[in-house]
């Protein structure tokens, strides 16, 4: 999948940046109104994320996932663990039969096109880097967010200047192709759902341009197995 993005992802972002004006934050209910079946659903998928963490200790590092992502996964020695349940329009069949809640509701929403938990453990730190491709939003919905030494939440998005701290329950629509970085202050692992969204109202030929990369990463996916 990253050599595909390599291979577009200037392109995509000069063609995608001089049509696309929004703010690094946008409104779920405007860009995203399937956010609720998820936000609705918290504490089971949170119940599930959990048992996926104690059953599945071998869960990938995302550079053992994506080894071109080394440089923001591997930089400290602490662990940013990723299970994926679908990966651009292709689901993991088993990951998905071990989290029933969340796969009904991935079901009903087409525009999710990908769908993580993410484990970030304890110190971790995500250096700064930005997302190649303005066609797709993200969604975070945090699972289990332990507090900091201050009592805050541990975890913190920093994004385009700003900083978010999202407690257990709490979400955001944002656009990754904004420079960000994240920190976790706290001593357990956060815990949080991360969706990529087709962005929508897109004038025709970017929406043309949209399906056409996602249909490429997901053949890419289907090639490596993912499926």
């Amino acid at each position: 999948m990253e050599s595909f993005y390599e291979l577009s992802s200037r392109t995509m972002r000069r063609v995608y940046d001089s049509r696309i004006n929004t703010p690094p934050v946008l409104d779920t209910a405007t860009y995203f109104p399937d956010a609720t079946r998820f936000q609705a659903a918290w504490p089971q998928i949170r119940q599930e994320a959990l048992a996926v963490l104690e059953n599945s200790p071998s869960i990938p590092r995302f550079h053992e996932i994506m080894p071109a992502q080394a440089e923001i996964s591997a930089s400290d020695g602490k662990d940013w663990r990723m299970y994926l349940l679908k990966v651009y329009g292709q689901g993991l069949r088993s990951h998905l039969e071990a989290c029933p809640v969340l796969a009904s509701i991935l079901d009903e929403c087409p525009d999710v096109l990908s769908a993580t938990l993410s484990f970030l453990a304890p110190h971790k730190h995500i250096p700064r880097h930005e997302g190649p491709f303005r066609g797709i939003l993200r969604y975070q919905l945090n699972l289990e967010a332990p507090p900091g030494p201050d009592g805050r939440p541990g975890a913190v998005l920093w994004l385009a200047g700003n900083e978010y701290r999202l407690a257990q329950g709490e979400s955001l629509l944002w656009d990754d192709t904004y420079p960000h970085e994240v920190w976790n202050h706290s001593e357990h692992t956060r815990i949080a759902l991360l969706l990529d969204v087709r962005r929508p109202a897109m004038p025709l030929d970017l929406r043309l341009l949209s399906r056409a990369v996602t249909a490429g990463v997901g053949m890419v996916a289907r090639w490596r197995g993912l499926d």
